[in-house]
């Protein structure tokens, strides 16, 4: 006979994963403004209280879909530039793979990068984020890997630059998209343009 406790661990990617599915459908149609925990409870079938078991606060939540999106792109990203054997070369395949890897869901890359920018914090400013403590090991592959392939004064604040480039691009194609305004240049041409350029 399985316990009570069994269970509940049994049950729980599924009950979480269905949470976090109905939150980003949430934000994608409704933005941060419109995610509440009464909504996903609506959506989910359950008690508001049920969906607090899992995601006390809305930060815990954003925090459960933000972090495997970053280091998924951080995996792509070290992957793409494993065997560069040049930074030219490495900083080009970075490029292509973190803007191939965001424009394949600009959705996702919405609530990435700009939803956190817009969600108010329930905090004080200056207390301890422990969203932001799980980012830095992230981030600090994703910056390290591109950092070891270049010939810089400063790698790593070159290799963040190069990625807020990156972003940039998107974010503009982003937008482009989100006001049915599609830019005047595709995104693989200003994708190429930019590696072009940065790898010179």
């Amino acid at each position: 006979m399985v316990s009570q406790s069994r269970r509940r661990n049994m049950s729980k990617p599924k009950t979480s994963e269905k949470i976090l599915a109905i939150a980003r459908d949430i934000l994608a149609d409704d933005g941060p403004e419109g995610l509440s925990f009464d909504a996903i409870a609506r959506e989910l079938g359950k008690s508001k209280q049920a969906v607090l078991y899992w995601y006390p606060t809305k930060r815990d939540l954003l925090a459960a879909l933000y972090l495997p999106w970053l280091r998924a792109e951080a995996q792509v990203a070290s992957s793409a530039i494993e065997a560069a054997t040049s930074p030219a070369e490495a900083v080009v395949a970075f490029v292509r793979a973190v803007a191939a890897f965001h424009l394949d869901d600009l959705s996702r890359f919405r609530m990435m990068y700009l939803v956190p920018q817009v969600t108010r914090r329930a905090t004080p400013a200056r207390a301890p984020d422990p969203v932001v403590d799980d980012v830095h090991p992230v981030t600090d592959q994703l910056y390290g890997d591109l950092a070891a392939h270049l010939d810089a004064p400063d790698p790593r604040a070159e290799a963040m630059a190069i990625h807020s480039a990156v972003l940039g691009v998107v974010l503009m194609v982003s937008l482009g998209d989100a006001l049915s305004d599609p830019l005047k240049h595709g995104a693989d041409t200003l994708v190429d343009a930019l590696a072009s350029r940065l790898a010179t």
